[in-house]
């Protein structure tokens, strides 16, 4: 019997993007595989970008939301009543190649590999340059770090989550891959619940990875497949909105898997500090824009803070 594959793609005024993706997900080699279904979930976006997609040769289904969901919570309703033995979570401003699919699926089939939960591919920018796009799990340090960018000003001695100083040329065991091309075993992703909702959008692929770790699997980056990734997407449009649901994601992850007193710690310094840091920054980049933004995010954040409060309050998922 052949593995079968769903792919869900969660969409927000991407434009072309969306049909660019889709289009190379059709001209993909399906050697070996089913391609069950492909899920758009359009999060009520006003572009037209779902619009006169009916001609492609793809299983494809689209999901029209009202509002706008959030990430975690698409992905999760785009997975609801998938019957296939792995599920690819794919942002739309991504472009397949050939064997995008068929690498990382035999790669999981494999006897070897049957304790891998989660995989991710090689992804490539327009010149065909490797991204660094591995991570470590983030550790309350490196959200500081981070905060007061000191990874930015000595990178030697202040490490980031992210593995910047590989290269991304080896398939290896690691502890997190980009949400772009997230590929994971269904079983384990109902297992665990899908995404944890809480989270908009940021993070939420993070806390999964680490859920999976948990729960006795692990997560491999193939270097052997790639993918073409533009980066920064439609996140691009809001940049206000952006920081807002980046800061707020950090509080959820820190309330979630870290203790009480450092989850605190890392509100207060997310809250207290960084504001601070990001203005003295727009400040010596003499940058007006910069500064409007980062006041308008944590504008937003702190009025949500009492609502965000009781959501961690609430427990885990």
């Amino acid at each position: 019997m052949r593995d079968m594959l769903d792919i869900i793609i969660v969409n927000w005024n991407t434009g072309h993007r969306l049909r660019d993706c889709l289009e190379s997900i059709a001209a993909a080699n399906r050697q070996g595989f089913d391609l069950r279904r492909v899920v758009v979930v359009d999060n009520a976006s006003t572009d037209g970008s779902v619009e006169g997609l009916d001609d492609l040769p793809l299983p494809l289904t689209i999901i029209k939301n009202s509002t706008n969901r959030g990430f975690a919570a698409a992905c999760n309703q785009g997975a609801t009543g998938s019957e296939a033995d792995y599920l690819l979570f794919l942002n739309p401003d991504t472009i397949l190649f050939e064997n995008s699919l068929s690498i990382p699926i035999d790669f999981m089939e494999q006897p070897e590999n049957q304790q891998a939960g989660i995989c991710g591919i090689q992804l490539v920018d327009e010149e065909g340059i490797v991204a660094r796009t591995c991570a470590r799990f983030p550790l309350l340090r490196m959200f500081f770090v981070k905060m007061l960018g000191l990874d930015k000003l000595a990178p030697s001695i202040f490490q980031s989550h992210f593995l910047l100083k590989w290269d991304h040329a080896d398939t290896r065991q690691v502890d997190h891959v980009m949400g772009a091309f997230f590929f994971i075993r269904r079983s384990i992703f109902e297992k665990l619940g899908g995404f944890d909702e809480r989270f908009f959008v940021y993070l939420e692929d993070v806390d999964l990875s680490f859920r999976v770790r948990q729960a006795g699997w692990y997560t491999c980056y193939l270097a052997e497949a790639q993918a073409y990734h533009e980066g920064g997407g439609t996140s691009q449009q809001v940049k206000a909105l952006r920081l807002f649901y980046s800061l707020r994601s950090r509080i959820l992850y820190g309330y979630k898997h870290f203790s009480w007193w450092s989850a605190t710690a890392l509100m207060l310094g997310t809250l207290l500090l960084e504001p601070f840091a990001r203005l003295v920054l727009a400040a010596l980049n003499r940058s007006r824009i910069q500064a409007e933004e980062t006041l308008k995010g944590y504008a937003m954040l702190w009025r949500a803070t009492p609502e965000l409060f009781r959501s961690v309050m609430g427990g885990d998922r």
